[in-house]
């Protein structure tokens, strides 16, 4: 048995490292990872590798950027080639981004049966491109893994077989707890001179809040009012970094006190600033599953989430717009001790992967 593992972006990592280690405790089976390239640091990519225990992708197809349709088609061109000299009997792909849906295009095209690890979810929004991707996956996937109920009800009102769908639980928790340990060796927390529950963690990276003026002025006043609080860590996506330059915003981001401006940290360095925040400000949607399990506050900032039992069950509140006003009431509710409190959504224990494998291969 042969199965291609593919990754694009950096949260598919996570979700194929615990895979590919499930993959390898059954004999004949062969498990293949190829990287896209779809996003493509060469330092992240190697501290990513070397943190997850990952061997070299097989398959490295340098995509790089482009547009959503340039990005699709140079995927697809490329992940043909790979399908054509591996023959493999499966495709596994993971999330929602690009590379997933057109890797399972070119899979499905080929006859070779798609699997789709953390399937069902939905946002609602089609303005998103994962959710688009999301749809279309699903859609031509002959075995869908769901990561919590709400993918289950969606993939039934779509009208999915039940036969294809199966509840197991989350792979990107499964590499929390297996990596828990060592980001905790770290010492990220330490070694920036900081004491746990005294700083608040920062992430914003979606084009709806930080390709506009309008949306880094608000980003920059959440700042203002947090850092009156806590000390805030930043760790600054390249595309928010661009436009704070690109609308000449970076003095200003530069002269708020209390802040420490970070590049953008490797997995076990952020998972260890994560557990330890007194609470998260983010855009992000695993960092809304990984807050939920660690019992961390955290503030979404986006009109939906695709993950919905994050705010059912979990930590997870989201706000829709970033108005400052609404974010330093929460902000002060939360570091007084008012938040929301949390629990661990079912089958979040760490063996999603182990029973994945053992539907795949048993």
């Amino acid at each position: 048995m042969k199965i291609l593992s593919i990754v694009g972006a950096r949260p598919n990592f996570m979700k194929v490292a615990p895979l590919h280690r499930a993959f390898q405790q059954y004999a004949g089976v062969q498990s293949i990872i190829v990287h896209t390239g779809q996003h493509y640091d060469a330092k992240m990519s190697n501290v990513f590798f070397s943190q997850l225990e990952l061997p070299r992708p097989d398959y490295f197809l340098g995509v790089g950027g482009g547009s959503h349709a340039q990005q699709t088609a140079k995927i697809m061109m490329a992940f043909e080639t790979v399908m054509e000299t591996e023959k493999p009997d499966r495709v596994l792909v993971v999330g929602d981004v690009t590379s997933t849906m057109a890797c399972a295009l070119v899979a499905v095209k080929m006859h070779v049966p798609v699997v789709h690890v953390e399937a069902g979810l939905r946002s609602n929004d089609r303005r998103m491109p994962e959710e688009i991707n999301r749809i279309l996956t699903d859609s031509l996937s002959d075995q869908l893994f769901v990561t919590e109920q709400a993918g289950l009800d969606n993939l039934k009102k779509e009208g999915v077989d039940d036969g294809k769908v199966h509840f197991v639980g989350n792979v990107m928790i499964d590499s929390l707890v297996h990596y828990r340990r060592k980001a905790a060796e770290t010492g990220t927390v330490e070694k920036l001179g900081l004491k746990p529950q005294e700083y608040v963690l920062m992430t914003m990276h979606r084009p709806a809040n930080v390709d506009s003026e309008d949306g880094l002025q608000r980003i920059l006043q959440i700042l203002d009012d947090t850092v009156r609080y806590k000390k805030v860590l930043f760790p600054i996506h390249p595309r928010t970094l661009g436009n704070l330059d690109r609308f000449g915003l970076s003095s200003r981001l530069k002269a708020i006190r209390n802040l420490e401006l970070m590049e953008p940290q490797g997995y076990l360095e952020f998972l260890n600033l994560m557990e330890h925040a007194a609470m998260l400000v983010t855009d992000s949607g695993g960092i809304q599953e990984e807050t939920t399990f660690l019992q961390v506050p955290c503030l979404t900032f986006r009109d939906s989430t695709e993950r919905p039992v994050t705010v059912e069950l979990g930590t997870n509140e989201l706000l829709a717009d970033l108005n400052p006003q609404t974010v330093h009431q929460k902000v002060v509710e939360i570091l007084e001790g008012r938040s929301k409190k949390g629990t661990i959504p079912p089958l979040w224990d760490g063996q999603a992967a182990s029973r994945i494998a053992g539907i795949l291969f048993d």
